[in-house]
């Protein structure tokens, strides 16, 4: 009996080795976004929840290398998830690949790995990012983003800005400026996550979109902290 639970343990850990070796590294990168989410969600003074609440699009860049920024050349990919419907009033729908480059940003010190999240918080931000390659702080504004107690004491500057972002590195956890990157769909690694050809903007807009395996943690985990839009707008529409 205990020989059969052992070899049926071993199977099932073969299984999800297997499962994840098979997997392209969009895939990895889509996974890891959800871990990236859920991590810095449980960190005690993260994200102010009224903030996330608000927010129409949550983009996740996971490993980000601080190293790459020195020279200026600064380049991630990560995953964007959109609430679904036409005011962006609905559940969390389908992930959809993005990339950030170029610009210079306030962290060029250190060679460690530094996770970036952005919250598209009204949709003059959330069209211009799905219609074309957008510069942060001119095609859309802009703002590193209060955490925990903060949110109430820069409401002004964080209603202005269109898009907030977020970093996080060796545990430490702030608001960080992106003014000069671009951001921009990547519709290769959609492919890649998706199997076949897949535009963010059909991803986003589309509907009854499947969420793939590997994007439904970063799904799930923003479904449970956020799961309605409460920002004014979605309110009166």
């Amino acid at each position: 009996m205990k020989r059969s639970l052992i070899g049926a343990v071993g199977i099932t850990l073969l299984g999800i080795s297997v499962f994840a070796s098979e997997l392209n590294k969009e895939q990895k990168r889509l996974e890891e976004s959800g871990v990236v989410m859920q991590e810095v969600l449980n960190v005690p003074d993260n994200i102010p929840h009224e903030l996330l609440e608000k927010a129409e699009c949550v983009i996740v860049f996971p490993n980000m290398l601080k190293a790459a920024f020195v020279v200026g050349g600064q380049y991630g990919r990560g995953a964007m998830v959109c609430r679904t419907g036409n005011k962006f009033r609905g559940p969390w729908g389908a992930p959809a690949m993005y990339a950030l480059e170029g610009g210079s940003v306030g962290f060029q010190i250190g060679g460690e790995a530094t996770d970036l999240i952005l919250l598209v918080m009204n949709d003059r931000g959330m069209e211009s990012i799905l219609s074309s390659k957008v510069k942060l702080g001119a095609d859309a504004s802009v703002a590193a983003g209060p955490k925990g107690r903060d949110a109430s004491a820069d409401t002004d500057a964080w209603m202005r800005a269109e898009i907030l972002s977020y970093s996080r590195s060796r545990g430490l956890f702030a608001g960080v400026s992106l003014e000069g990157t671009t951001l921009r769909p990547d519709d290769d690694a959609n492919e890649q996550v998706y199997g076949h050809a897949m535009k963010a903007k059909n991803i986003v807009r589309g509907e009854n979109i499947v969420v793939p395996a590997t994007g439904r943690h970063l799904v799930s985990v923003l479904e449970k902290s956020a799961p309605r839009n409460e920002s004014e707008h979605a309110a009166s529409n």
